[in-house]
């Protein structure tokens, strides 16, 4: 393992339909499956990991801005879909990132998400394995 920094824990009973809490207790959330329920209210894995995600891409964005001596503002927002996977017939999950970048042109806005996107840790464990789409815009 790398040379670790930190490490976040959290535990998850009875899978989609169950309970999720973080060590601390910050996280301690009943999860219910969309899919199979639209009524009752609670979170699920997917909402989590757009949570995560968007957190992680935008200090990312955020970091390869300032190494690039770009004074920006920005906020990402991630779409984490569930997907049939027709390959095994099982089922996979898909990302959009729709990044509003302030202080830059529209090629420099594609550029940083690019370079966002390399250095981002959640970037480098999904990829080659969940489809991304990054949908960088300068505003």
């Amino acid at each position: 393992m790398s040379n670790v920094i930190f490490t976040s824990s959290a535990t998850a009973k009875n899978g989609r339909d169950g309970h999720v809490k973080s060590d601390d207790g910050l996280i301690d959330l009943k999860l219910v499956n969309p899919a199979n329920n639209q009524v009752a209210k609670g979170s699920n894995p997917e909402q989590l990991f757009a949570a995560a995600y968007s957190a992680c891409f935008d200090g990312a964005l955020n970091l390869v801005a300032s190494q690039q001596h770009k004074k920006i503002d920005s906020e990402t927002n991630a779409e984490v879909s569930f997907c049939k996977d027709p390959e095994d017939d099982g089922f996979k999950i898909a990302v959009t990132l729709n990044i509003e970048i302030q202080g830059v042109n529209p090629e420099d806005a594609q550029q940083l998400a690019e370079d966002a996107h390399q250095a981002c840790p959640y970037s480098k464990a999904t990829r080659g394995n969940i489809d991304v789409k990054l949908n960088p815009k300068a505003v």
